[in-house]
C-alpha cells in the first residue's frame, strides 16, 4: 500500500490514511506537529474555546508576532485546566495508528512546545514508544514581549505601586529553544540493538556524516534559516535542521513519514538526501504551497551539496520567527 503514498503529499487528515500504510515499513518518523498552544485555528486541539480566543487586543494590531490572543496559563475558566489532557489524548489518538507502521528499533523525532512536550511524551509512551532523549533546537533569535508592571500600574493611576515595581515585567524569558522528543520503537525482547540493525537497518546514528565544525553533534542543535530560504508557514523549521535529523538516522532510499508536513520541509529534505517520504497536510493552502515548494527544488548537486530552488514562492517577513 505504500506505493500509493510514496513521495507524495496528501491533502487530508492523516488519520484517514495511516492505517493503509504497510506495517513495519517506516524507517523514520519526523514531524513538527501542532503544539496545542492556540497559535492558530489548526493548533486549537481542545473543546474549551470562546469568542476571544485567537482574537486581537488593541496592542496586537499591526504586530509581526504575538498577533492572536491565546489563553493565559491560569486560563479563563476552570475547564481550561483540561486543555493539556485533551491535547495529550489527541496525540495518542494518531500515535497509536503510527506504532504498527514503524520498523522495530526505528526512531521518531517529534517537535513540541516547552509547555506541552510532556503531553507528547506521555501520549507516545502510552502508545508503546520509548523515550530515548530530548533534544533542543536553539534558534538564532526569538521574539520576546514582556509588559512592564510599572506601566500597567501607571495606567491604573497607581503611582506609588508603579515606582515600587520599576524594572519588573509580566511574561517569560525569551523563548530561544524548542524541544524535540526523540523516541524509539521497541525491538525484540532478548535481542540486541545490533541484531536489530542487521535485520531492519535502523537504530544506529550516523555521526561520521553529521559532524558540526569537525565535532560530533550534541543534544543542542543550532540551525538557522539560510539567507534565501523560503518561509511559507509561521511554524516552519530550517531545512538544514530537518536534513540533519534525517541524515543522522536514515540511509538512502529509506522512508521518512511526516503526517503534519505543513510547509513541506521534510519532503524537500528527504528529496535532497535521496530518501523517500510520505506526507500529509490537512490545510489546503499549506498543501498547495508545499507542493509548489517541493517542485521548485529541481536542480541538486550532490557533490557540492548546492541547492538551486527556482520559481516564485509566497514569503513571510523574515522577522516573523515562530515561537510559543
Amino acid at each position: 500500500m505504500n506505493d500509493k503514498y510514496l513521495n507524495k503529499i496528501i491533502n487530508d487528515d492523516c488519520s484517514n490514511h495511516l492505517a493503509n500504510l504497510d506495517d513495519e515499513s517506516i524507517d523514520l518518523f519526523l514531524s513538527d506537529i501542532p503544539y496545542g498552544i492556540n497559535l492558530d485555528d489548526w493548533d486549537v486541539l481542545h473543546n474549551n474555546t470562546n469568542s476571544a480566543l485567537l482574537g486581537h487586543s488593541p496592542a496586537q494590531i499591526g504586530k509581526s508576532a504575538f498577533k492572536r490572543r491565546g489563553k493565559p496559563i491560569n486560563g479563563w475558566a476552570k475547564s481550561d485546566r483540561n486543555i493539556g489532557l485533551e491535547y495529550q489524548n489527541w496525540c495518542e489518538s494518531w500515535s497509536k495508528k503510527i506504532y504498527p507502521k514503524m520498523k522495530k528499533g526505528s526512531f521518531l523525532f517529534v517537535f513540541g512546545a516547552r509547555r506541552t512536550i510532556h503531553r507528547v511524551i506521555n501520549a507516545f509512551e502510552n502508545t508503546g514508544f520509548l523515550l530515548k532523549d530530548v533534544l533542543a533546537w536553539k534558534k538564532k533569535s526569538a521574539h520576546h514581549r514582556a509588559q512592564r508592571v510599572s506601566n500597567i500600574f501607571e495606567n491604573r493611576g497607581l503611582t506609588d505601586e508603579a515606582k515600587k515595581w520599576e524594572g519588573w515585567r509580566l511574561g517569560n524569558l525569551a523563548p530561544i529553544f524548542e524541544p524535540i522528543a526523540w523516541f524509539m520503537k521497541p525491538y525484540k525482547i532478548g535481542s540486541t540493538i545490533t541484531d536489530n540493525i542487521l535485520e531492519y537497518e535502523v537504530g544506529a546514528i550516523n555521526l561520521k556524516d553529521c559532524q558540526i565544525n569537525g565535532s560530533n553533534p550534541t543534544t543542542l542543535l543550532e540551525f538557522s534559516f539560510s539567507k534565501n530560504e523560503v518561509k511559507i508557514h509561521e511554524a516552519q523549521k530550517p531545512l538544514e535542521l530537518i536534513k540533519f535529523l534525517i541524515k543522522l538516522t536514515t540511509k538512502e532510499n529509506q522512508i521518512v513519514l511526516d503526517p503534519f508536513i505543513g510547509s513541506g520541509t521534510t519532503a524537500v529534505a528527504a528529496k535532497l538526501l535521496k530518501r523517500n517520504f510520505i506526507g500529509f497536510e490537512i490545510n489546503h493552502v499549506y498543501y498547495e504551497q508545499a507542493i509548489n515548494r517541493l517542485d521548485n527544488y529541481k536542480d541538486y548537486d550532490y557533490l557540492s551539496n548546492k541547492v538551486e530552488p527556482s520559481g516564485q514562492m509566497i514569503l513571510f517577513d523574515r522577522k516573523e520567527e515562530y515561537n510559543e
